[in-house]
């Protein structure tokens, strides 16, 4: 892929790193559509228990490419249309994923770069990252990054950082729930890691659960329908080999057969 580059290693941790340092990894078309082929592609993979998003060079990402939106305003709304699907989609592909994501921010993340931090499962940033919902700059609205910005910070938080555009530091970022950790950035990746010997200890089948049933969950009243939803997915999956092994493993007191060798202390 010529915007991004894909690595997988011996635990099965893929790493996707946008790769236009030169402007900040702000994505065109060329990019959303590479990172949804990447999601999709790593999804399918069997051997792929984690995907970390990242962005090369000085900043996560900058959002969208200066030269992609001119081009929008130039366009058709019927171009418009089905560009916007494709960011939807996108989008939706990361945040849909069953397996754990994690976004490791740097630098700045704006407009878009917001959307996928906040459409990955765990966000990491440095002490010097900044963050900015800045569509309102350009006379335009963060539509597409809305649902998860909201689902990241809740409405107020996400009506008034759309609002203002403003850029708030990593630790008003930390303070909101749009991330979970701030670290200085000589300390990044060792803080990933620690994320990543979390997950690795926990069955994949499992996880993959608990990202669809808590995608089907909102805030409020705890219905029928919900209590019912909960039961029924639980039975299945305590009869099922992973959690079999998951407790056969908890009382010999050893390592779960999921765990990568070194990852288990």
């Amino acid at each position: 892929m010529e915007t991004l580059h894909i690595a997988v290693d011996a635990r099965g941790v893929a790493r996707v790193t946008m790769t236009r340092p030169e402007v900040f990894n702000a994505f065109n078309e060329q990019m959303i559509g590479e990172l949804d082929q990447a999601f999709e592609r790593l999804t399918a993979d069997p051997k792929v228990r984690v995907i970390v998003l990242a962005g090369a060079g000085k900043a996560f990402s900058a959002g969208a490419d200066i030269q992609w939106m001119q081009r929008a305003a130039q366009s058709s709304q019927e171009w418009n249309l089905q560009d916007a699907r494709r960011f939807a989609a996108m989008l939706y592909r990361i945040q849909s994923c069953p397996k754990p994501t994690v976004a490791r921010v740097q630098g700045v993340a704006l407009g878009g770069g917001v959307g996928l931090t906040a459409a990955c499962d765990i966000a990491v940033a440095s002490h010097d990252a900044k963050f900015a919902v800045s569509e309102a700059r350009f006379g335009i609205l963060p539509a597409v990054i809305g649902p998860y910005v909201v689902n990241a910070v809740g409405s107020r938080q996400a009506r008034r950082l759309a609002l203002t555009g403003s850029r708030i530091p990593a630790s008003e970022a930390l303070a909101m729930g749009l991330v979970h950790e701030v670290v200085p950035l000589e300390a990044l990746d060792e803080a990933l890691e620690r994320w990543l010997h979390e997950l690795l200890a926990n069955g994949p089948q499992a996880q993959g659960e608990i990202k669809r049933l808590l995608g089907q969950l909102a805030v409020g009243p705890v219905t029928e329908e919900v209590r019912e939803l909960t039961a029924q997915t639980i039975s299945r999956v305590r009869v099922g080999d992973e959690a079999r092994e998951g407790f056969s493993a908890f009382m010999a007191k050893r390592p779960a057969a999921w765990v990568p060798q070194g990852e288990g202390a």
